[in-house]
């Protein structure tokens, strides 16, 4: 018995040894942005408090696209817990195998629009691409719509407009051709790619990049452009001479994800079920103008009057709007992409 005893005693330090790594792992969740001003806020809004109020620690990575994901679920290797995507990403993760279904015993969507809660990923948040011009280029006559922006001869000068694929660029190109928001889908590719073949002389940069197109504002390289709307204002408050307006902006969710074999599984679905409250979802709007998903969040009382003017998801905002569909763009992603490479290589 005493030799069993001595040889438990000396077993404790190797099987705390084992344990502690494992308590360590469950405790701490890895979430994965866009990284910029964007993702300093959502540390300020989401992060910061649900690791205080889960007693947990929460790193956060910079991911640059869905094949991120891909790439660490097929290797085997996945290190994120909680992913954010958009663009039509969560669903083609999703018809990809690469995610994890999410457990709505444990997440709580009440205030969460319905179409937004799928299976494999749920709405965090919505961005807009606005369109915003130089106020001393164009002073009291500023264009007020996709058509002003192609209008050269009434409003002269530099465009900019994203060049990471058509998604966003073919509904505004589609609008400035004159179809109603409530005809844009399905997308009329070949159509969006001949009115985009008008704007081309006069574009100085298609911007790969939110801090690319930012700078375009900065600089003042371009008089007017297709932006995100926190770009945007972090530039106005820099300083650039820039307003913006978010008539026919186009409106997409970005949504929330768990990695297919992600380490921490469970503690994952608790903390986008924090993410999702609507008092945590009401901090957004004071960091940047990215309004809440959670329609709940407006009645907290949290989101001042100024706020929900400039919050994008304001009912009033909203309606101004196209709300991108993302199941098209899930379907289709891969054609508009060679569709538009083949546009960009042209134009070489």
């Amino acid at each position: 018995m005493r030799t069993l005893a001595r040889a438990a005693v000396a077993a404790l330090p190797l099987l705390c040894a084992t344990l502690v790594p494992t308590l360590h792992a469950e405790e701490t969740v890895n979430v994965a942005s866009y990284g910029g001003a964007y993702q300093e806020a959502l540390k300020k809004a989401f992060y910061d408090p649900t690791a205080k109020a889960l007693g947990i620690t929460i790193k956060d990575y910079t991911l640059s696209s869905i094949a991120d994901i891909r790439t660490q679920v097929k290797a085997g290797a996945v290190e994120w817990d909680v992913v954010e995507l958009y663009s039509g990403q969560c669903q083609q993760a999703a018809n990809e195998g690469l995610l994890e279904p999410l457990d709505y015993n444990v997440i709580k969507t009440d205030g969460i629009p319905k179409d937004l809660v799928q299976s494999h990923w749920v709405g965090f948040t919505a961005y807009s691409t606005v369109l915003a011009y130089n106020t001393e280029v164009y002073g009291d006559n500023p264009p007020k719509n996709w058509a002003d922006f192609w209008n050269v001869e009434k409003f002269p000068g530099t465009r900019a407009l994203g060049g990471y694929g058509l998604s966003t660029t073919a509904e505004i190109a589609l609008l400035a051709d004159g179809v109603p928001k409530d005809k844009l889908y399905p997308v009329d590719l070949d159509r969006a790619i001949k009115k985009l073949e008008e704007i081309r002389p006069h574009i100085a940069a298609w911007w790969t990049s939110g801090a690319q197109a930012g700078q375009l504002a900065t600089s003042g390289e371009a008089d007017m452009l297709a932006i995100w709307v926190a770009r945007i204002e972090a530039a106005i408050k820099d300083g650039a001479p820039y307003a913006f307006t978010y008539d026919q902006a186009i409106m997409d969710v970005e949504c929330l994800v768990v990695p297919k074999g992600a380490p921490n599984r469970e503690l994952a679905m608790k903390v986008i079920n924090s993410f999702l409250s609507p008092d945590l979802q009401a901090e957004l709007p004071k960091y940047v103008s990215y309004g809440p998903i959670n329609q709940k969040a407006y009645e907290t009382g949290k989101i001042t009057a100024e706020a929900t003017a400039n919050a994008n998801t304001s009912p009033e905002n909203l309606a101004k709007q196209v709300v991108q569909n993302k199941a098209y763009w899930a379907e289709n992603g891969q054609k508009s992409q060679e569709m538009w490479d083949s546009f960009l290589q042209k134009g070489q």
